[in-house]
């Protein structure tokens, strides 16, 4: 009989290979590809996430990554922004073409004469959204240049460059070819096994469909079929098959599990159908607004516990947590927000405000 995974199991076994069980010695950039990218629809959240994962973190070391085009971000999984090594940018947009391919209709009669020109106007110099539009316009008046552009951003592999991406820093979000930016990289296009492979290892274990929820992919059945002589099957208390690598952690349930502070957007609650291994659906409801924000959370005993944010103005710093419930230990909670305060603002004054349940 396949055995069975309790929520719990799940739960701890996805906080493993996200490395929320503990803080683990890896350089950031090895931690971005194990974790198959981070989500960046903002570009700030993948520090919060790296420094909340990773022992000895500095939000510098990320911003160097960026600064040297070893990072980058660009459109990936699910059609948004992700924060990828430049070898796994190379190897994961052409798999994600399949999907930003059927978003692209209406401009048949001009699309590859646009793209062309696209490619040309971003190989000069980087451009901003503004700017290709109105490239556009010029070229094609009879078209809607928003909805053109909108088709070129999907079809183009483009990056967004520094300053953007780089803490501390702001600018105009623009754009350049990948090729352009990472002229010289090497790099070579995944593979769908590679994928689904590579989900297992930060997400697993998973079912067909929470791999799709996650990559936006379809049709992924055959591939999980094609690779299970190397998987291990579970199944879930609804009786659900879920796949896993045969070596992945999965740690006992009652694995203790410390307080963690995720930031917006983070996969952690984005990469399954089912998301109660680490978020109830009550809870849900208030993490994910109906515009398309998902907000920060605090995780206690390795569940989504309550939402937090972070400002910084006239000197001081704030991390404000908002519970769902009461907090069970909130000196723990206040000490993990004191210390990505000083991770994130070292020169500020800090405050940390815990709101009433």
């Amino acid at each position: 009989m396949t055995d069975l995974l309790d929520r719990r199991a799940l739960n701890r076994a996805l906080l493993a290979r996200q490395l929320l069980l503990e803080r683990v010695p890896l350089a950031p950039l090895d931690a971005v590809e194990h974790l198959v990218g981070m989500q960046s629809q903002a570009p700030n959240p993948p520090y919060v996430g790296l420094w909340t994962r990773l022992d000895g973190f500095a939000f510098a070391d990320l911003a160097a990554l960026v600064e040297t085009r070893a990072a980058v971000r660009i459109l990936l999984m699910r059609g948004t922004i992700h924060l990828v090594s430049a070898r796994d940018a190379r190897a994961l947009r052409p798999l994600a073409q399949t999907l930003l391919d059927r978003v692209i209709k209406g401009f048949e009669d001009v699309l590859p004469d646009a793209l062309a020109a696209a490619r040309e106007h971003f190989a000069e110099k980087p451009r901003s959204a503004k700017e290709l539009r109105e490239m556009l316009a010029e070229r094609w008046p009879g078209h809607d240049a928003t909805e053109l552009a909108r088709a070129v951003h999907y079809a183009l592999p483009l990056v967004q460059v520094p300053p953007r991406g780089v803490w501390g820093k702001s600018g105009l979000a623009r754009h350049t070819n990948l090729d352009t930016w990472l002229d010289g990289v090497p790099g070579e296009p995944g593979t769908l096994d590679g994928l689904v492979l590579r989900y297992l290892g930060a997400f697993g274990p998973a079912t067909v469909r929470d791999a799709q929820r996650w990559s936006g992919l379809t049709g992924l059945g055959a591939v999980f079929d094609r690779l299970a002589p190397r998987l291990r099957r579970f199944r879930d208390a609804d009786g659900r098959t879920l796949y896993d690598l045969p070596d992945a952690p999965r740690p006992d349930p009652d694995t203790p599990a410390p307080v963690r502070l995720v930031p917006d957007f983070d996969n952690l609650t984005l990469s399954h159908e089912d998301r109660s291994r680490v978020i109830t659906e009550e809870h849900r409801k208030r993490v994910f607004t109906v515009n398309g924000i998902i907000r920060p959370t605090l995780l206690v005993d390795g569940f989504v516990h309550g939402m937090w944010a972070m400002d910084a103005a006239r000197g001081t710093a704030t991390v404000r947590v908002v519970p769902f419930a009461p907090l069970p230990d909130a000196d723990a909670v206040e000490a993990e927000a004191r210390r990505l305060l000083a991770a994130a603002h070292p020169a500020a004054e800090h405050a940390v405000i815990v709101e009433p349940v």
